[in-house]
């Protein structure tokens, strides 16, 4: 049987054919409007064609024909909180719990050992008494953009302990308030209450204009970082302005083909005179550094960063920072470190609309895609960033 055009919706999005995409998932609801599916991934289509507010109707129509399945609420949600419309997309968020494949927060092991049930989550309230189990439960980027609700949960819950990845230790350790980290679930201490660190913006209900500032103090251990200087003292030349380059994140993100990038297309940066580049990629990409030829030295830390401790005391060394959208740009923003972040033409929720700049992050430039694919126009975006110098064409994204 071939496929429906409600599946070669979804099958042209996925190729990056999204007029053909979307063509095909108008044909799907005009065919069956009682099919939630084909409203669902024409709002999907739709999404990354940046036709938001057509996005949202269309999840909205899908929510009416099947209230209970969760991938309609959850494309609700990015399409609201995209375009700032946060209170309804913080509600339609908690929907996330129940896509297909998603783990449960904490072990049901971990709730039986304590006496609790997976529905008894923490809500907001005070709990003067007792231990909050605050749980880093997605990427690396988002632990370190919602870290800054610590001391927020905390004022309210003093005696509050944060499960997280071994990788994000460091950073959770670094931060002022001096956090307990937890990060083995058979060593997780008993807990009166619990919730995810990704659902304390809607818990605060925070609004566009509401976010709080990055934690202040966020610095690198002292010894690390007297140790990168004396490395990278001795290894850059002096002088040189420093940027630090990611340009990969991790392949197995599921927005990763829109988001990344080869080292080669950054090739305006290797012209820069008096400029040194750093690489700080790890993963598959990093190998592309061994094949760089460029006018500007590149020198590949990659093999020497053993973890988010390292990368943090380069990052106090550097001048500036390029990266796409990757854990690397949440570290250097809440670090306060200059940084200009290259983002697809449909990004990531937190990004927002039409923005130079970020609200999360106040030392972060925004360079954009002006449509699907297009990334020369974002870097050298981000080289008039680097280099101080003001672009002629005014960057915003072209109308469909």
């Amino acid at each position: 049987m071939p496929p429906s055009n409600s599946d070669l919706c979804e099958i042209r999005r996925r190729e990056g054919r999204l007029d053909e995409a979307a063509a095909h998932g108008r044909r799907a609801v005009a065919l069956d409007p009682g099919d939630a599916a084909g409203w669902y991934n024409l709002g999907v289509a739709l999404y990354d064609r940046l036709e938001v507010v057509a996005s949202i109707a269309c999840e909205r129509r899908a929510v009416r024909l099947a209230p209970d399945a969760p991938g309609p609420h959850f494309e609700l949600a990015e399409g609201l909180l995209l375009s700032s419309q946060w209170e309804e997309g913080w509600r339609e968020y908690d929907w996330r719990w129940r896509l297909p494949g998603v783990p449960p927060l904490i072990p049901a092991a971990v709730l039986k050992r304590h006496g609790l049930t997976a529905g008894r989550s923490w809500d907001g309230r005070p709990l003067p008494e007792g231990t909050l189990l605050l749980v880093a439960d997605q990427g690396f980027g988002d632990t370190i953009q919602f870290a800054r609700y610590l001391p927020m949960a905390a004022t309210l819950c003093p005696n509050l302990v944060v499960a997280c990845s071994p990788d994000m230790r460091p950073v959770i350790r670094s931060l002022p308030g001096g956090y307990r980290t937890v990060t083995d679930w058979e060593k997780a201490p008993p807990f009166a209450a619990h919730t995810a660190l990704s659902s304390l913006p809607g818990l605060f209900g925070t609004r566009p204009d509401t976010i709080p500032p990055p934690l202040s103090g966020l610095r690198a251990e002292p010894a690390r970082v007297q140790r990168w200087t004396e490395r990278l003292d001795g290894l850059l030349p002096r002088g040189y302005r420093r940027v630090g380059l990611v340009w990969a994140g991790r392949p197995t993100h599921g927005n990763d083909r829109n988001r990344s990038l080869t080292l080669a297309r950054l090739v305006p940066f290797f012209a820069l005179e008096k400029t040194v580049l750093v690489s700080l990629q790890k993963g598959p990409a990093q190998a592309e550094a061994a094949r760089y030829y460029g006018a500007a030295p590149l020198v590949d830390l990659g093999p020497e960063l053993e973890s988010f401790a390292d990368t943090m005391a380069v990052l106090e060394q550097l001048d500036h920072v390029v990266c796409v959208d990757t854990a690397v740009a949440h570290l250097a923003g809440a670090m306060g470190r200059p940084t200009a972040v290259l983002l697809p033409y449909a990004p990531d929720w937190r990004w927002l609309l039409g923005r130079g700049g970020t609200p999360w992050y106040p030392t972060v430039t925004l360079h954009r895609q002006p449509a699907p694919g297009r990334w020369d126009e974002a870097i050298r975006g981000a080289v008039a960033a680097v280099t101080g110098k003001t672009l002629k064409a005014s960057g915003r994204p072209a109308r469909r």
